[in-house]
């Protein structure tokens, strides 16, 4: 299981949020959120969105800390990665 969280960066809302993916499938994926107890609102396609406040918690129930680009190509490689257009059609 790889489930791969990058640093909290980026800005919405007045708060740093984390993606949160799994570089091997999305049922891995939903399951590791839903045992974090994120709900599946937070889930855009391809990942879910993590409040900075959740991060620690997260990487030490296993995610990865990932760099961003480094977080994609894994997506892109696994064969998950949404464009924007289809992330938005799945929202």
């Amino acid at each position: 299981m790889t489930v791969l969280i990058d640093e909290p960066r980026w800005w919405l809302q007045g708060r740093r949020w984390s993606h949160l993916v799994s570089d091997r499938d999305l049922q891995e994926l939903h399951e590791f959120a839903e045992a974090m107890g994120i709900p599946r609102r937070g889930f855009h396609g391809d990942h879910y969105d993590v409040p900075e406040e959740h991060y620690a918690q997260v990487v030490e129930s296993g995610a990865v800390p990932t760099p961003a680009r480094e977080l994609v190509r894994r997506l892109r490689a696994a064969g998950l990665r949404l464009s924007p257009a289809q992330r938005r059609a799945a929202d």
